[in-house]
């Protein structure tokens, strides 16, 4: 994992030279901004992912994955706190292998292919410090993934996982640089009350190249400490990076990610787009 976050550390750095202000990230990045949208609006993102080669180690099924649309809704319910709801409503692997697996004797395939919902999570953020000139803003929010995909399917695995995370945010010189860390519980699949506790963390940096464009890059990471790591626990490492551009309102986006582990995706795309808007007045 360390010649991983050189790798990415070198790849963001360098995103960052003579960089014009940019506002804060969502699409097409994970690592979450500790800006909040504002009281009273709504934030609606939608698209399409791709994912070559990705591995699910709980049913040992590894292939390409399709989401349409991966999409999420913030919900600004004050003017420091939102509500979130993300998930998939189809997913669908194009099976290239199969392993010995936990979930093995349990799935239903098709021929070649399997498909199901995605997994929803249900989240809050809330800002407690806003950012000056000497001082980064920051954020704490809290997650719960749902188990809407089934095993069966071999998309899911019937566990409800948990994420807290602090999450710090600061412009310096016109460049925007958000960091993420915490905590993430997931539940054991394969022995009764039982868990694994994760760290994990993200890094992003984002620059204008143009009034309404941006360069966007981050490296996802987690790291299991465990002396036994149970399947789907797993170090991961993620490097993405795209583009976005806003115009009238609307935030279109676009983005490429590589695999840092043999449990990640080889590579994948996505593209969508971003809109927030006015939609009630809080008291």
């Amino acid at each position: 994992m360390m010649r991983s976050f050189v790798r990415a550390a070198l790849v963001l750095a360098a995103l960052t030279v003579a960089a014009p202000a940019a506002l804060a990230q969502q699409r097409p990045l994970q690592t979450e901004d500790p800006e909040v949208i504002g009281a009273g609006r709504i934030l609606v993102e939608a698209g399409i992912d791709y994912k070559r080669d990705a591995y699910f180690p709980v049913s040992g099924l590894r292939g390409h994955l399709f989401t349409v649309p991966p999409m999420g809704i913030s919900v600004g319910v004050s003017s420091i706190a939102e509500i979130q709801i993300d998930g998939g409503l189809y997913q669908k692997l194009y099976i290239t292998g199969q392993t010995d697996a936990p979930f093995s004797p349990l799935l239903k395939l098709a021929s070649g292919s399997t498909a199901d919902v995605d997994d929803l999570n249900l989240g809050a953020k809330i800002r407690f410090l806003s950012e000056a000139v000497r001082r980064p803003s920051m954020a704490v929010r809290f997650s719960t993934r749902l188990p809407n995909a089934s095993n069966e399917s071999g998309l899911g695995k019937d566990m409800q996982d948990f994420t807290a995370s602090l999450l710090v945010g600061k412009t310096v010189q016109s460049i925007r640089v958000v960091m993420n860390v915490g905590m993430l519980i997931l539940g054991n699949p394969t022995k009764p009350a039982a868990q694994d506790d994760l760290l994990v963390y993200s890094l992003s940096v984002a620059r204008a190249i143009s009034p309404g464009g941006e360069v966007v890059g981050e490296f996802v990471g987690r790291a299991n400490f465990a002396n036994l790591v149970t399947p789907g626990a797993e170090d991961r490492g993620l490097l993405r990076f795209g583009m976005r551009y806003t115009t009238a309102g609307v935030r279109f986006d676009g983005g490429i990610l590589l695999g840092l582990t043999s449990r990640d995706p080889q590579i994948g795309f996505t593209t969508g787009f971003t809109w927030v808007f006015n939609a009630f007045r809080v008291p």
